[in-house]
């Protein structure tokens, strides 16, 4: 009887055992996948963290190259056109990926009549079944003046399939052979190399209206491939003197 009292007692203390180290191991396991879980949103955001740190970082980096750049100084004449869906339409040009060179088809005109050509497009266009759409963000002149007609943050009217990403000079010339005079040539050499040097630019960035759709324009530089390239170098040659500067 005694033994029977005691394998019973026995048997009761052992069964106390084994629930109570079974509730012991489910708060282990509960409070250790608790462990994993907070570590694991903590790993979260301090990566979270390191990824914004790092992009503000390099941003301003980025800001500060952009501020310490050697830019020319350019006497530009803002004479802003007129906001209107003919010429000026306020569409924000997002990134500068090229500069694009024209010639105005209006020998003898300069800056100052081409820009108003571009401002008065909604006049001229009044009862026209079919509308002109043209502007350019500068002009230059036959003395060299530089006519800036669009903010460098909007589109031009100007290069077809490349408006949204390039910036578009229109330069005057004396004849209806195209030919830039050397005082425009040499304001476009300046002209162009603050853009390249504003945008980080290579001169296989700069392009010709022609290179975008194939039109004649500008025609001097269409017809003599050789004198383009002089161009693009003298482009190059200014920027590098202007860097070292």
């Amino acid at each position: 009887m005694i033994s029977t009292l005691r394998k019973r007692h026995q048997t009761i203390v052992s069964n106390k055992k084994r629930r109570y180290s079974s509730r012991t191991r489910k708060r282990r396991t509960s409070k250790r996948g608790r462990c994993v879980l907070i570590i694991g949103v903590a790993a979260f955001f301090i990566l979270l963290c390191c990824v914004i740190v790092s992009f503000i970082v390099r941003n301003n980096r980025d800001n500060t190259v952009q501020a310490q750049k050697i830019l020319p100084k350019l006497s530009i004449q803002t004479k802003l056109i007129q906001k209107n869906k003919y010429s000026r339409p306020e569409i924000a040009l997002k990134k500068v990926k090229g500069v694009v060179i024209h010639y105005t088809a209006n020998p003898g005109t300069d800056a100052e009549d081409n820009r108003n050509y571009f401002n008065n497009l909604p006049k001229l266009n009044a009862g026209k079944q079919k509308a002109t759409y043209a502007s350019s963000h500068f002009v230059i002149g036959l003395e060299g003046q530089i006519v800036q007609c669009i903010p460098l943050n909007e589109i031009a009217y100007a290069s077809n399939g490349r408006n949204y990403d390039t910036i578009s000079i229109e330069c005057c010339h004396p004849g209806k052979d195209g030919k830039f005079n050397n005082t425009t040539y040499q304001a476009l050499i300046e002209l162009v190399s603050y853009l390249c040097l504003k945008y980080d630019l290579t001169k296989e960035q700069v392009i010709r209206h022609y290179d975008v759709t194939g039109k004649l324009c500008p025609l001097y530089f269409v017809k003599h491939e050789d004198e383009w390239n002089q161009l693009k170098d003298k482009i190059e040659k200014n920027c590098q003197t202007i860097s070292e500067s």
